[in-house]
């Protein structure tokens, strides 16, 4: 296992910023009066699972660290329900998030696992 000397040697966070680049490149593709509605909404929701990962990590506290990881998990939980919603409403496809759903599954069972571990 590597040596963790900085929150981006993280393959938690590492996976999150995977995401959130996915998610600019996803509504790339939408319709310009989208912009401020689900493009926005999308990007901000991607954007805070690292950000909250790498806060917490700084805060040097496991309380702090698992309060800032929940926030993440929410913020999948919130991407997950844009991503869907775009679907429908046909803004993608759904061959266009179906690795983006994989990746946010993956990253909460990374989150779970790190929650886990900083109970013990």
């Amino acid at each position: 296992m590597s040596e963790v000397n900085d929150f981006k040697d993280l393959r938690i966070w590492q996976k999150g910023m995977d995401i959130a680049k996915q998610c600019y490149f996803l509504t790339k593709q939408f319709p310009k009066d989208e912009l401020y509605g689900m493009v926005q909404q999308i990007r901000r929701s991607a954007s805070s699972i690292p950000a909250n990962i790498s806060e917490g990590y700084g805060r040097r506290s496991s309380v702090e660290y698992k309060r800032f990881l929940n926030i993440a998990q929410g913020s999948i939980n919130e991407l997950q329900t844009h991503l869907f919603l775009a679907e429908s409403v046909g803004l993608c496809d759904k061959k266009d998030i179906e690795s983006l759903i994989n990746d946010l599954q993956s990253e909460t069972r990374m989150i779970i696992s790190l929650i886990r571990t900083l109970e013990k």
